[in-house]
């Protein structure tokens, strides 16, 4: 299983996302930890199990066993942090901004990796999620740390094309039953 395979399965109508995705991570300048780790974190968040069943094996093997805890983490509480402030934010009431949000969340101020790639992780999680509370929030925290904005859009270039290459080998998976 691998980037490879994944490639191969998307049909010739996608093809520009068959290209997109050797460039996007075949081809990225990111270092290894904080290109597998979004890979990794956006093939959870993508939902689609044929994308994450391809991308996991070269994900670990890139990774070492904190890091890839730690992106499958920013996964977790990016699924349920983009719910809650997506919402909060929508709400015509803003009040809700004012509750205590008495949600835990610790695994962000203590991921087990440096502080900068778990926050490139779940901003680019939030960028599938579609959270813009979320991705203002962690596009300043990279951005004081020093991340340039190059950076921060190679995260959310990969989230948009793990995300399509998800959508388009699902809605194949159920066309060919």
């Amino acid at each position: 299983m691998s980037l490879d395979s994944l490639k191969s399965a998307v049909p010739d109508y996608a093809k520009d996302l068959k290209l997109n995705l050797g460039s996007v991570i075949g081809n990225s300048d990111l270092p290894a930890q904080q290109l597998w780790g979004t890979v990794l974190a956006t093939a959870i968040a993508s939902r689609s199990p044929i994308v994450l069943r391809e991308l996991e094996p070269e994900a670990k093997a890139n990774l070492s066993p904190e890091a890839y805890t730690a992106a499958k983490s920013a996964a977790a509480v990016m699924a349920m942090n983009n719910v809650f402030y997506r919402t909060r934010h929508l709400l015509s009431d803003h009040e809700y901004g004012n509750l205590r949000a008495g949600l835990r969340m610790n695994v962000i101020g203590n991921p087990g990796v440096d502080k900068a790639d778990f926050e490139l992780w779940s901003f680019a999680v939030s960028a599938i999620n579609g959270c813009g509370m979320c991705l203002d929030s962690h596009e300043q925290v990279l951005r004081k740390a020093g991340v340039d904005r190059e950076v921060i859009q190679e995260a959310f270039k990969i989230a948009s094309v793990v995300q399509a290459v998800g959508v388009t080998l699902d809605a194949e998976a159920v066309l060919a039953e």
